[in-house]
Parts: C-alpha cells; structure tokens; sequence
C-alpha cells in the first residue's frame, strides 16, 4: 500500500470517529436541554453543571478537527515529497499526492464546522434554560 494512502486512510479514520463523537454529544444535549426538568435542581450552579455536561469535548473537537486535518495535509504533503525523491514521479504522481494531502484539511473543516455552529446553538439554548430557572425560582 502507497504510504500516501495510509496518511489518508488514519486521518479520515481519526476524523471520521471525532465526529461521530460530536453528533452523538449534540443529539444528547440537545434532547437534554429540552427535557431537562428545571424545577428538580436547587441552584443555577447545579442546573448549569448538568446542563453543560460533555460540552467541553464538543468544543475541543471543533476546535482541534481543522488541525487534525492539517496535520493530515503536512504529513501527506511531506510523504509525497519523499515518494518523489525516491521513485522519481511524474507531476500526474506529485498532484495526485498533493490533491490527497488537502483533502485532508477539507475534511477536518467539514468536521470543525457543523461542531462550531451546533456548540453555539447549543450554548443558546443552555443559557435559554438557565433564564427559564432563574425567573421562576430564582433564589
């Protein structure tokens, strides 16, 4: 197998699973949110705790998503150089390996932005909810 396809091949594996992870937390959190009874938590602390839970990792992938695949690029790019030094390809063979090295980083930012927009959305309605507990039994 061309080292080029196996940069390839982890890359998109490692993206593929980060975001799987992501839809998995916005699914939870979503129906959370909206199911969460406000009325059963006894301070906005604890309410916000519940509420943010997992959070945090749906930021770091949508944070890190885009650098996974650049580092994709950078790794690609750099195993197709040494492809070249040593087989001596043509340019069909430097492009090809060039085209699949970006690739990479297209991917991580198809992954990093659904996660960024579904995070905000997210963020909102939390914020929604903790209004909701605060008007009703601020204390």
């Amino acid at each position: 197998m061309d080292p080029r396809e196996i940069v390839d091949i982890v890359i998109v594996c490692v993206l593929c699973f980060i975001s799987v992870a992501a839809l998995a937390i916005v699914i939870n959190r979503a129906f959370f949110i909206l199911k969460a009874d406000i009325s059963a938590y006894n301070s906005v602390e604890e309410l916000e705790r519940a509420l943010t839970r997992y959070m945090h990792i749906l930021a770091t992938i949508a944070a890190n998503a885009p650098y996974v695949g650049l580092l994709g690029t950078v790794v690609g790019i750099m195993v197709t150089f040494s492809v070249i030094s040593v087989d001596g390809s043509d340019v069909a063979g430097v492009m090809k390996g060039l085209s699949s090295a970006l690739f990479a980083t297209g991917f991580g930012l198809v992954v990093a932005i659904p996660s960024v927009l579904a995070y905000n959305v997210l963020l909102r309605g939390i914020k929604n909810r903790i209004v909701d507990w605060k008007s009703k039994y601020g204390r």
